[in-house]
Order: C-alpha cells, then structure tokens, then sequence
C-alpha cells in the first residue's frame, strides 16, 4: 500500500500560536476569545510561474487558549487550463503554558489531499489520501521578536480510519522567527524539514526555507511578501532546487 504514495511528501498546516491582538504573521500568534481570523495566500515559482496556488485559512478563538482553523487550497495552470483543489484542512489548537514569555501549544489537525481535479473526481476513491496530524509548538516571544520551533508527526492512509493498516507516517520540524522593525513593518524568516518515517522513504526529506517583510495596515490586517526556496534529499545527496518560490499574503482578524 505504502508504494502508492512514493512520490508524495505530506504538508500538514497547523495553527499556533499566541494572545496578541495583532494580527501580524507572528508564528505564536492566536486569536482571542471571540475573534475571527482569515489568511490568504497567493504563490507560484520562478520555474512553473504559469502555475498559480491560493491557499485560505480560516479560524476561531473559542477561549483565549483554545482556537480551531479550517483551510483550503487550490490551484491553476496556464490561465485556468487545469485547476484542482488540492486539500482541505480541519484543526484545532490549544495553549498548554501561556507564562509571561514562554508559550507552549499542541494542535492536531485532519486533511484531505486531493480533493478534486481536472483528471480527477470529487474525493477519488483511488487518489485522495487521508492524513491526521499531531503537534507540539513552543517558543519564545517578546514585543519586538519571537523564535518558535515545532515538531509534528503525520499519518497519512487511503482511507480515513483504516488505523489497522500500516499507512505512512512522516514528521515535520521547524523554527521560524519574527521581528518587529516598528509599528507597522516587520521580517519574517523560518526553515522546516519534511520527511518520511518508514524505511521505504528514507532520501525522500526535503528542507523548505522562507523569507519575508509584512506591512500592518493597522491593528486587524496586514499584508506581506515572501521569497521560499528548497533542498532536497530524493536520491541519495542533497540537492538544492532550482528556482525559488514567490508569494503575497494578506491576513484580518475580526
């Protein structure tokens, strides 16, 4: 069963974060009891730049240490000649240790990847996979600067509760920082591993790295750009790809 996804690598979105009521693309950002928040997305790549991905997530304070999120994400090629609808995402987080800087959250998270395609049916019974997720993030924030890393393990299977079956398990772990330049500029930059925890996927790691400045219009909103780029390990060496990856991000809360 497992070789059927020897050419796939999990991503996994997960929302984290922390009490603050800017929205800002901190990674310990969470909302407050009571508010909503949106993030979209817009990406593509220096070598596939006729291909475009929007992704949205969207989320809940329930209390000030409880939130849930729901994402999606879609795509187009070669203005609108193939679309699909790549995943759709449901989880939720919850703050074990809000102690003055320090924060601690863990969050699990359910998805489906694909959801539809131009050569695919809505939840093809021989394409989309299942994935639930587990995760811990921590880190450190102050007014001006947060670092916070994060280690996620993923199941991912054909079916959504074939727990029986051996599936794939893969892990992430990251750490991404932010700082404050002033009230309405910041940087951001962070680096993740993706990889497979079962023998048959031993090269199949990837690092993932990200770079970028925001711009908070006010307190509710903010808009940024980013630059990404990837180090593989697929054959044997690692392997820098070819390109970089591009995007524009615009986040509210309300």
């Amino acid at each position: 069963m497992k070789k059927v996804f020897l050419t796939s690598l999990l991503a996994v979105f997960a929302a984290t974060g922390a009490n603050a009521m800017t929205i800002n693309d901190n990674p310990l950002y969470r909302p407050d009891q009571g508010m909503f928040y949106s993030v979209t997305d817009l990406s593509s790549h220096s070598e596939d730049s006729d291909s475009l991905n929007l992704y949205e997530k969207f989320g809940y304070g329930i209390t000030d240490r409880a939130a849930i999120y729901m994402s999606t994400d879609l795509s187009e090629k070669d203005w609108f000649d193939l679309m699909s609808w790549d995943a759709f995402e449901l989880g939720a987080d919850y703050r074990l240790l809000d102690d003055m800087n320090w924060k601690v959250d863990a969050y699990a998270s359910y998805a489906l990847t694909p959801v539809w395609g131009d050569h695919e049916t809505f939840l093809d019974k021989d394409h989309t996979r299942y994935t639930w997720g587990i995760g811990v993030r921590a880190g450190y924030m102050t007014e001006l600067w947060t670092v916070a890393g994060h280690v996620e393990f993923n199941y991912l299977n054909i079916e959504s509760f074939n727990w029986g079956d051996d599936g794939v398990h893969s892990i992430l772990a990251g750490v991404d920082g932010f700082l404050k330049l002033d009230s309405n500029w910041a940087l951001f930059a962070g680096a993740e591993y993706s990889g497979m925890l079962d023998d048959e996927f031993k090269n199949a790691g990837v690092w993932t790295g990200k770079v970028g400045m925001n711009y908070n219009i006010d307190d509710d909103m903010f808009v940024g750009a980013y630059l990404s780029g990837e180090m593989g390990h697929r054959t044997g060496d690692w392997e820098v790809a070819d390109g970089f990856g591009f995007g524009l991000k615009f986040g509210a809360q309300f």
